[in-house]
């Protein structure tokens, strides 16, 4: 190039350039829309991350204001406070979950208390100790309940002694295995 001007004016050869720097700029505006993407997801997540960890924190305080609702008549400007607490949380994303009657799922509830029930075949939370919490998808403490179902399956009595099970093929009187390796000398 002489003064910004082509030395070779070949019409092929300028159209490849153009061609190739065309190419050269879609891929780094391509590149900068992922980048774009990228950092937009990464902010969202540490966004409800964030959420998350903050709504965790606050979960004692809604038990000792469930607790006090429970034990104690509620003065108008308490029961204010708390209206506004879990509506407030609720716009959050805060979910309580954990309702009598629900089927038991290991994965939402802990159960605390195991009642036996030979008349029921599913394990049913009949007493919620604890409301469990999620925000969206995302569990943040799983609801501590009792439950009533069958009985757990039978054990094999030697295991509930602490004992390994004995195999009826196996033998008290056990052969030596051969040892592996050459001969000692």
């Amino acid at each position: 190039m002489d003064n910004g001007r082509l030395q070779n004016t070949d019409p092929d050869r300028l159209r490849r350039l153009l061609e190739e720097r065309t190419e050269d700029l879609q891929r780094v505006k391509a590149e900068y829309d992922n980048y774009r993407k990228r950092v937009r997801r990464d902010r969202m997540a540490v966004g409800q991350i964030a959420v998350a960890n903050v709504l965790r924190a606050l979960l004692p305080v809604l038990d000792a204001v469930d607790r006090a609702c429970a034990h104690e008549p509620m003065p108008p400007g308490l029961k204010e406070i708390t209206g506004t607490l879990r509506t407030q949380l609720g716009r959050l994303g805060l979910e309580a979950f954990g309702q009598e009657g629900d089927l038991f799922d290991p994965a939402r509830h802990e159960a605390v208390v195991h009642h036996v029930s030979p008349d029921t075949d599913r394990l049913i939370c009949t007493e919620v100790l604890r409301p469990g919490y999620r925000l969206g998808d995302q569990l943040l403490r799983p609801a501590h309940v009792e439950v009533t179902g069958p009985p757990p399956p039978a054990r094999n009595l030697a295991a509930g002694r602490g004992e390994a099970p004995h195999d009826d093929a196996e033998q008290d009187d056990e052969k030596p295995t051969p040892q592996s390796g050459p001969p000692r000398g």
